[in-house]
C-alpha cells in the first residue's frame, strides 16, 4: 500500500524508526493496530511519526500520544501536508515538529454535532467558538448594551441549542485546555505552566474560523519547536502523495466499493483499515 523504500529512506536520512500514521479521524479505535506496530518496532531511541489527518477525538488523541511516548525516548512528529484539528493537538506531545512548506495545521476548539433542528438552516454541526462569540456578535453586529446582551443571550442560546449541549461544549473546552497543557508539557518542559496555557488558548481561541491554515512558521512563532529540513520534506511528500491516492472515500473506484480510512506503516508492513458500506464495522488488512 506505502513504498517501504521511502520509509526506509527516511530512516537513513533520520537515523531513527518511522511510523506513518494516517487517518480519515484519529480515534480511539486505532489503538490495537497502533500497538501492533510499535510492539513490532520496540523501544527505540528516535521514533518519527509521518503524520496526516484532518481531525479526531480529543480523547483518542491523547492515549495515542502517550502510546508513542511510551515507545521512545525522543518523539518526532514529520507532518508534509494535512496535520488538522485533532491532528495538530496531537503534535503537542512530541519533543519536535518538522514541518513541510505545505503542512496545514488548524485551531484545535471542540465541535459538537448540532443534532436535530427546527431550522433548515442550521449547522450540522457547531464550534465552541461558535456559542462562546454569540454575546460579542450581539454587541458588535446590533450595537447591544450589556445589560439588553445578559438579557437576551441565555435566552436566544437556550431556545436554539439544548441546554445540557451548552454544558457539553462548555465542558469539551476544559477538557480540551487540560489535555493541551499535558501534552505541550512534553515539548516545552522549561516553559512556566501560564506560558503553556497561554499557547493552548492561542490555538483553541485565537483564530476566528475552525479551519484556518495555520502555516509552520506560525506555530514557530507561538513558541513550538519547529524545525524544517528540505530533505525530509522531499521524502516525506512522496509518502503523502501515497496516503492521498489510498486514503478516504474520494480513493474509491465505485460507490459501493470498499474504501480505506486509516493506514499504519512501517518499513516492515502497512496495516490499512478498511470500511464498506454493506459491512457494520471496519476491518484490517496487513500488507508485508
Amino acid at each position: 500500500m506505502l513504498n517501504s523504500d521511502d520509509i526506509k529512506r527516511l530512516e537513513s536520512q533520520r537515523d531513527s524508526k518511522v511510523l506513518v500514521l494516517a487517518a480519515s479521524q484519529l480515534d480511539i479505535e486505532l489503538l490495537p493496530a497502533l500497538y501492533n506496530s510499535l510492539q513490532q518496532l520496540g523501544h527505540v531511541r528516535r521514533l518519527d511519526v509521518v503524520l496526516y489527518g484532518r481531525g479526531g477525538i480529543v480523547n483518542a488523541v491523547r492515549r495515542i500520544a502517550l502510546l508513542l511516548r511510551e515507545f521512545c525516548d525522543t518523539l518526532c512528529f514529520i507532518v508534509p501536508h494535512h496535520c488538522e484539528s485533532a491532528a495538530t493537538l496531537l503534535c503537542l506531545s512530541g519533543h519536535e515538529i518538522i514541518a513541510g512548506p505545505l503542512a496545514i495545521f488548524s485551531p484545535i476548539d471542540p465541535a459538537l454535532q448540532a443534532g436535530a433542528s427546527n431550522h433548515e438552516e442550521a449547522p450540522s454541526s457547531l464550534s465552541s467558538q461558535d456559542v462562546r462569540l454569540f454575546s460579542q456578535m450581539m454587541r458588535d453586529w446590533f450595537k447591544l448594551d450589556d445589560d439588553e446582551v445578559k438579557a437576551q443571550s441565555a435566552s436566544h442560546l437556550c431556545n436554539s441549542i439544548f441546554p445540557t449541549t451548552l454544558t457539553s461544549f462548555y465542558r469539551s473546552t476544559l477538557e480540551l485546555q487540560q489535555i493541551g497543557e499535558q501534552l505541550l508539557a512534553f515539548q516545552l518542559p522549561e516553559q512556566e505552566q501560564g506560558i503553556r496555557s497561554k499557547l493552548v488558548e492561542q490555538l483553541q481561541y485565537g483564530y476566528h474560523s475552525h479551519t484556518y491554515a495555520i502555516t509552520r512558521e506560525e506555530l514557530a512563532q507561538l513558541g513550538l519547536k519547529m524545525k524544517q529540513d528540505p530533505q525530509v520534506d522531499a521524502t516525506a511528500w512522496k509518502i503523502a502523495e501515497q496516503i492521498r491516492a489510498k486514503l478516504g472515500p474520494g480513493a474509491c473506484e465505485s460507490l459501493d466499493a470498499a474504501w480505506c480510512d486509516a493506514i499504519i506503516a512501517t518499513a516492515n508492513e502497512t496495516r490499512g483499515r478498511w470500511c464498506h458500506p454493506e459491512r457494520p464495522s471496519p476491518c484490517w488488512k496487513i500488507v508485508r
